[in-house]
Order: C-alpha cells, then sequence, then structure tokens
C-alpha cells in the first residue's frame, strides 16, 4: 500500500515527464530506434498482411458468435496461418456452450402491400422448422396495468408480436444539427424522449421485463417476436441474442419497423411471411486460441498480445474485435520474423466468449497461475478500427516510468497520436485486459480513435469488412509489436504495485476504493 509522499512524488514526476515529451521536435534530438524495431516498421507499412488477413478471416468466415461452427473454423485458420509464420499454436478448450448456427432468414411484408423487409434473426434465435410461415402482426398495446396485459396474451396466438417502440425519426443526431431550425431539433428532442419514457412505462405494465415478455408472449402461442434495436446510426442496428426459445426473433430495420408500427397505428393489420431456417447444435466445446513464440533468456516471464476471437453475429465482427484480432496477428509476424527468438516468451491470446463475460480470458488467468505470476505486459487492442491514441496505466504506480521508456522507442510517426494517462485507474470489465488486471498483472488497453465506433459498428448488422481503416491498422500493429519488443528486453520486471483508490473514484464497473475483483468464467453457457 503506497503511502500519500509516494503519491505526490509520482506527481512531481508525471508533470517533469510530461514538460519533457512536450517539447517542440525542433527542439529534441533524434533519438535513434532498434534495429528490429526500423525493420518491424518497414515490413510493417510497406508489406503489410493486413488485408488479405482481413479478408480470409472476415468475407471467408465471417462472424464468430460462441457456440457456432464458424468460430471453430476461424480458429483452425488462425492455427495454421501462426503455424506458416514457424509460430505455435494450438486450440485450448475450457468449456462448454449451447451450439448454435444461423441459416437463412427471409422476411417479407405481404399485405396490404408486397416487401421484403431488412430482418435479422438474433443469435441463438429457434427457427421456423424447415416452414415459412404466415401471419398476422399485433403490438403490443397500451393497457393499464399487468392485469390488462394477463387478458390481452391470449389473443396473441399465431400472431407476429412487435415489441419495441418505433423511433420517431430515423436521422441522426449530427444530421437534425446541421440542417433543423433550433425550434424543429427541440421539438424532436421532446418527442424522442416522451415515446422512450411512453414505452418503458408500457412495458412495464405488463408485469416483465422485455426479456421475460418475449417469454410469455412465446408461451401465450405468439409465432415470433420482432424488435428494432436502432443504434441512432443511419442504417444500423443492435444485434444481440434472443430471449425466446420456441419461436424466433427477429430484428427489423428502423424503417421496415417504422412501416408495420405505422400500419398497425392507422388501422391496418399487416401481414407478413417468415422463414428462418438456424439450427441447434447441441453442446459445444469453448476454447481460446493461443500463439506462442518462446522466450530464450527469460522463457517463464511472459508478454501477452490479447484480442478476443470471438464476435457478434450481426454482421462479421470486423471492428469488434476482428480489427484487434488482426492487429495482435500482424504483430506476431513482425515480430518472428524480424525478433524470432525474444528474451521473454511471447504469447498470442485470441480470447473466446468475450461478448459473454471476458469468458475466454477470465479462464485462461484462472488456469494459468504460473503465467499471470510471470507476465511482464499484456497489450490489448478492442475498440474498434481506429488507431490507438489512449494508453492508461491501469492503475498500476510505476507503469508511467516502463510504458514511457518503452513507447519512446516507437517510431515517430506511430508513437505521436499517443496520449498517456499514468496512473489511470483499473478497468473492471468492458474487456480482457480487465482479467488480468483483476489479477494483479500488469495490462494496459490499446485505446482507439473512434470512426464512430459505439453507433456504427460495435455489435451491429454493418460491421463489416468496408468499416476497416487499414493505415490505422498498420500503424497499430507496429505499435504493439514495438511495445512487446521493448517489454521483452527490458532488463526489469515490471513493477505490480498498485496506488491506494480514493474512495470516491472506481475503475470501469468497479467499486469505488477496492481493486477489480476476480472473477470466475462461465464454463457452461448459452442455456438458460
Amino acid at each position: 500500500m503506497v503511502k500519500i509522499k509516494n503519491i505526490v512524488l509520482t506527481s512531481l514526476l508525471l508533470v517533469s515527464t510530461y514538460a519533457a515529451n512536450a517539447q517542440p521536435a525542433r527542439n529534441r534530438a533524434a533519438t535513434p530506434k532498434p534495429e528490429v524495431i526500423v525493420k518491424m516498421a518497414e515490413e510493417g507499412g510497406n508489406h503489410s498482411q493486413l488485408e488479405q488477413l482481413a479478408h480470409e478471416l472476415l468475407d471467408s468466415i465471417g462472424p464468430r458468435l460462441v457456440g457456432s461452427p464458424a468460430m471453430k473454423q476461424a480458429a483452425d485458420w488462425a492455427v495454421a496461418k501462426f503455424k506458416s509464420w514457424g509460430i505455435d499454436a494450438s486450440i485450448q478448450n475450457y468449456g462448454e456452450w449451447r451450439g448454435w448456427e444461423r441459416g437463412i432468414t427471409h422476411a417479407d411484408m405481404i399485405f396490404p402491400r408486397i416487401k421484403s423487409l431488412e430482418a435479422t434473426q438474433l443469435a441463438w434465435s429457434p427457427g421456423t422448422k424447415g416452414k415459412t410461415v404466415t401471419a398476422d402482426v399485433v403490438l403490443l398495446p397500451e393497457l393499464s396495468d399487468s392485469i390488462a396485459y394477463a387478458k390481452w396474451f391470449s389473443s396473441v396466438k399465431g400472431k407476429f408480436v412487435m415489441i419495441s417502440q418505433q423511433q420517431p425519426t430515423g436521422r441522426t443526431d449530427e444530421n437534425w444539427k446541421e440542417y433543423g431550425t433550433e425550434e424543429s431539433i427541440a421539438r424532436m428532442k421532446a418527442r424522442q424522449e416522451a415515446e422512450t419514457q411512453n414505452w418503458n412505462n408500457r412495458i412495464k405494465k405488463t408485469g416483465f421485463t422485455t426479456k421475460e415478455l418475449a417469454r410469455q408472449l412465446e408461451n401465450a402461442g405468439a409465432l415470433g417476436i420482432l424488435t428494432s434495436y436502432w443504434s441512432k446510426a443511419h442504417g444500423s442496428n443492435k444485434i444481440f441474442g434472443a430471449n425466446t426459445k420456441k419461436v424466433p426473433t427477429i430484428d427489423i430495420s428502423l424503417e421496415d419497423y417504422g412501416l408495420l408500427y405505422r400500419l398497425i397505428e392507422h388501422g391496418t393489420v399487416p401481414k407478413i411471411s417468415l422463414r428462418v431456417d438456424s439450427k441447434e447444435l447441441g453442446v459445444v466445446p469453448t476454447f481460446n486460441t493461443i500463439a506462442e513464440i518462446k522466450g530464450v533468456e527469460k522463457p517463464d516471464e511472459y508478454v501477452i498480445l490479447s484480442a478476443h476471437f470471438d464476435s457478434w453475429d450481426g454482421g462479421t465482427g470486423a471492428t469488434d474485435n476482428g480489427t484487434g484480432t488482426l492487429t495482435m496477428m500482424e504483430a506476431a509476424r513482425l515480430l518472428k520474423k524480424y525478433y524470432p527468438n525474444p528474451k521473454r516468451t511471447i504469447i498470442i491470446g485470441l480470447w473466446g466468449s468475450e461478448e459473454q463475460g471476458l469468458n475466454g480470458s477470465r479462464a485462461f488467468v484462472e488456469d494459468s497461475t504460473k503465467i499471470v505470476d510471470g507476465i511482464q505486459a499484456v497489450f490489448n487492442q478492442d475498440n474498434g478500427t481506429g488507431r490507438v491514441v489512449d494508453i492508461s496505466g491501469q492503475g498500476f504506480l510505476h507503469a508511467y516510468e516502463y510504458i514511457t521508456r518503452w513507447l519512446s522507442n516507437v517510431p515517430d510517426s506511430v508513437r505521436k497520436h499517443v496520449k498517456t494517462n499514468f496512473p489511470g485507474l483499473p478497468g473492471a470489465g468492458g474487456s480482457d485486459f480487465a482479467s488480468f488486471v483483476a489479477a494483479g498483472a500488469p495490462a494496459f488497453s490499446l485505446s482507439s480513435l473512434s470512426w464512430d465506433y459505439g453507433r456504427l459498428t460495435w455489435h451491429t448488422q454493418k460491421d463489416t469488412y468496408d468499416k476497416i481503416v487499414f493505415d490505422d491498422l498498420k500503424n497499430n500493429a507496429i505499435l504493439t509489436a514495438a511495445l512487446a519488443y521493448m517489454a521483452s528486453e527490458d532488463p526489469n520486471k515490471t513493477s505490480r504495485e498498485k496506488i491506494v483508490l480514493p474512495k470516491n473514484e472506481a475503475g470501469a464497473r468497479g467499486r469505488a476504493g477496492e481493486w477489480p475483483e476476480k472473477k470466475s468464467p462461465t464454463r457452461k453457457g448459452g442455456f438458460d
């Protein structure tokens, strides 16, 4: 536990370090970079394999939902790719999951006119058993209380039920700000807030949560559940998992969902036909894909390149987290080519089931205590395609010393984008670095420029190859390779001394004044 005077001293050191780094480039002598880093930067910049890797993973294999055949196909591909570069790799099972495979989904409105609907089946949703199902569409009505809804449930048998609100506009806030008048913007904002509150109250009055409501409706005989989860970006909807067990749940685009909603509001009962050909596959293994470049001087100390391999499957998981995966794989290729005999062992961890609660990395931490004890540093990337612009110390008191020193050897064209935040606060969730932080190992998130990640691609059906910015990805692979080289070569073991957390502050999703708690993974999931 650090004393207050140490925190003050640390702050003074950080101020002097910042002042030195803030000097104009013309006033500082250029620092020669290690030859290995220079070679990796030249290879990564001029002979990158990122576009080919992205095509093979994202276009050919596609999304990597835990429990799906594509997840295993992707792991086999990665193992083969690593081995083609001379890097040992394997699939390491840690649990089981509900096996499921997406099939063709086809949805059409057939009354009052013909229109194909833009629709996506939610993950793990049941199918229609090889049949095309045709029925009326009804909307969750506005009733007085749960007793009234209990009576209404009997009317949904043999129908599709809409359980999401209508969006009053399909235009983004930026679009309104650019073209709208102050009065129209204010009216639209007020309408959005009012309609959201009214819909939430409507759900509340049923006596069920949204998840429970879907189960209640299927038990009452509904043929399917229709939802629309707009991300607030043009054309993007969030695609997560279904809450139904017997009938399909389909997410419909804002535009088509609004069409159905307005028809019902104005007295027309639309009719749709739906065919969903997903398959249940029973119990299947869950696993991590692990590659390793063995250290020659300190083989029991480790530098870990970290990214989660799984994704949601509305799109192809391109920026969540195909880009993190590709960054780590390309960095590993550069390291193996120009640094084949590292001092410390370099592990590339492509984790499974991150989207369901960091399960792959938590399992690795729980099952690999000797490796965790020997960790020099973990570098994790998982927030989109943008170039890395921020590295936080994650609450490790002396991280500023070694991270700053390692960064000073990164090519200037890459390093100039990166700001640091020391000592920072420990992350308790959000991505796989948090699994290592909770175990007391120095793990760092390579946080990226947004490129509208949160709305446009994060967990949406638009998370596809075309959203990747390959210049930024090259930047990140070079940065990661350079940091891994410096961490491996460092003569000293990194300090794990932690800051004393302020009582009124906490890391992401953590509790104020307490270091994040180490958590066990879900080793059998998807069946509840």
